[in-house]
């Protein structure tokens, strides 16, 4: 299985940290947070990664290479700037991604949860990982039955946790340009066609220089 990691974004929120580094280059535990999710893919049997960017997308591209040092061979997806969202990027690069499906990876999340453990059922567009909500997104993203369907618009609400098993159907209709993931994934939702699972194990959203340190602190314990 290829996998997509999503790196493009300008990370506001990091700023002044984001000015001259982007975000996934951004240190935790003595490596960039990327290539956390480098080893993480590569342990999960993951050797073709396809990596979007657009801001500093000179210095992330410098930086990595072409991955071999972390045991992947990375694929660049550029975009211009503002680059073209979650559901944008995936939709270019899906050549480079192929016909099957796909791991999504959020550049700037860290969770224990391995990639290999992750399944797609028959049938369905995609399957996502959910969290318990954090304090910064207490209402949620999507509800889950007792059957591992994700639901749109009922249940109890988790938060989406930033990586997914995706397939290129999901995309159907598209076109290219600037446009959300999150749209499409309530769409096969409410077709029935979007499986997915609580994890309840550690994860964070690396959003903000706090929860940088947070993470870092919990991986320097570890």
């Amino acid at each position: 299985m290829k996998a997509i990691v999503l790196a493009a974004g300008r990370g506001e929120r990091m700023r002044p940290l984001t000015d001259r580094l982007p975000k996934p280059l951004l240190p935790v535990a003595g490596e960039p947070l990327v290539v956390h999710h480098l080893r993480a893919l590569a342990a999960a049997g993951v050797r073709e990664v396809v990596m979007n960017c657009s801001w500093l997308a000179d210095t992330l591209q410098a930086a990595l290479g072409d991955g071999r040092a972390w045991g992947v061979n990375i694929v660049f997806s550029p975009e211009p700037w503002p680059p073209l969202e979650t559901g944008g990027g995936i939709f270019q690069a899906l050549p480079l991604l192929g016909p099957e499906p796909f791991l999504l990876v959020n550049g700037d999340i860290w969770l224990d949860l391995s990639p290999a453990s992750l399944t797609l059922p028959a049938g369905m567009l995609g399957h996502l990982v959910l969290v318990p909500n954090p304090a910064h997104n207490p209402g949620g993203d999507f509800g889950l039955d007792a059957n591992g369907l994700v639901l749109a618009d009922s249940g109890p609400r988790h938060t989406y946790g930033g990586m997914a098993i995706l397939t290129a159907g999901l995309f159907d209709g598209c076109e290219a340009g600037r446009f959300p993931l999150a749209p499409l994934l309530r769409r096969a939702a409410r077709a029935g066609r979007l499986s997915g699972e609580l994890h309840l194990g550690r994860w964070i959203d690396v959003g903000t220089p706090e929860r940088l340190q947070a993470l870092h602190e919990m991986l320097a314990e570890a």
